[in-house]
């Protein structure tokens, strides 16, 4: 599960976004977690002055799947046993834009483009145009 957070935080990371990891409480956990993150990005737009926005969801529903859907492995003792499964949703595409957005704009209005992503887009910098 650590893992699986890790990689969505890499990615807010390149990117260069302030983030925290919430550790959900019991009665916030899904119905099939044991244990769950989220990933929340600071969106400055958001709210009063601004919020976090969740954009990633990671949890550890330990053999509660596996059971459902009889998943199994065989162990080194030669018995089956239920497989624990990790859900992760990536990166909320939506969310992450807007945050890019209110987070990279300028005073000019332009949006400064994030040196990670700037190959893919081909400029440094969106120009508002009129």
């Amino acid at each position: 599960l650590e893992s699986l957070t890790a990689d969505a935080e890499r990615v807010l990371q390149l990117l260069g976004l302030h983030y925290r990891v919430v550790e959900l409480c019991t009665g916030d956990l899904g119905f099939a977690s044991a244990k769950s993150y989220d990933i929340e990005v600071w969106s400055p737009g958001s709210g009063e002055g601004g919020t976090y926005l969740e954009v990633s969801s990671c949890s550890n529903c330990e053999d509660f799947q596996a059971r459902r859907m009889h998943l199994r492995f065989k162990g080194g003792d030669g018995k089956n046993r239920f497989c624990h499964t990790l859900n992760g949703s990536g990166v909320a595409l939506p969310r992450l834009f807007a945050a890019l957005i209110e987070n990279y704009q300028q005073p000019d209005g332009s949006i400064r483009i994030p040196e990670k992503l700037q190959a893919y887009f081909g400029a440094d910098k969106i120009e508002m145009t009129q």
